[in-house]
């Protein structure tokens, strides 16, 4: 199977040239591109995000041979967690290969959060399908870099840790509440604030409602844990 000149470009930024082709074609099709949801990369995303948790796992037991489960775990979902999937796609401009349909591409699709994190999860499993799970796990680990090793001790979420601190004292979770959305449909700006039941409260604005949640959240917990 001949495939196009940008999947070519993209094996040279990925790293890896597929014996199987198809596979990186199926990897890089939404499901808003096929009417019957056989041929896109859904099926391979369910199986990537399965060899990038063993990978990830492994290599952190690897890095930190002393390091207690309590430690590992909030390592191991900040580095298999949408962000990071995301931003490795974005490191290789996966968004400009991506096989969207009309109304995801009018939406923004290429730059939406969510579908290159599933299309980079996609992608682990085709490799890991065209030349099995040594090639993938090298792959993995050459593409998330020095994030394996530079991931903090403390590496949970800001929203994770902020719930975790009104919990510890007896508060019920924040609350998030969108206060405003302006700009075009295909590139958004959220306004979140986050509350907690003291009154205390912040507010961030991001392209995602995620990323707006996470930016309130991570300003609210550095203020009341300066208090």
């Amino acid at each position: 199977m001949k495939i196009s000149a940008d999947l070519t470009a993209f094996q040279a930024r990925l790293g890896y040239t597929f014996a199987k082709p198809e596979l990186l074609v199926r990897a890089v099709t939404h499901s808003s591109m096929v009417s019957v949801h056989r041929d896109d990369n859904q099926r391979l995303e369910f199986l990537g995000d399965r060899v990038l948790g063993l990978v990830i796992a492994e290599a952190l037991l690897s890095a930190d041979v002393n390091a207690p489960e309590g430690t590992l775990a909030p390592r191991y979902n900040a580095l298999v967690r949408r962000e990071a999937c995301a931003d490795v796609a974005r490191q290789i401009d996966l968004g400009d290969v991506l096989k969207l349909g009309r109304s995801e591409m009018k939406s923004g699709g290429r730059r939406k959060e969510a579908l290159l994190a599933d299309a980079m999860e996609a992608i682990i499993a085709a490799v890991y399908q065209d030349a099995g799970f040594e090639t993938a796990r090298d792959t993995v680990l050459r593409l998330w870099g020095a994030r394996v090793t530079d991931v903090a001790d403390d590496a949970r979420d800001a929203k994770t840790a902020l719930q975790e601190w009104a919990q510890a004292r007896g508060e019920p979770p924040p609350a998030y509440v969108e206060k405003a959305r302006t700009g075009p449909d295909h590139q958004p700006v959220f306004t979140i604030e986050v509350q907690l039941a003291s009154g205390a409260k912040e507010t961030a604005k991001a392209g995602s409602k995620r990323h707006a949640e996470q930016a309130a959240a991570k300003a609210l917990l550095e203020r009341v844990s300066d208090d």
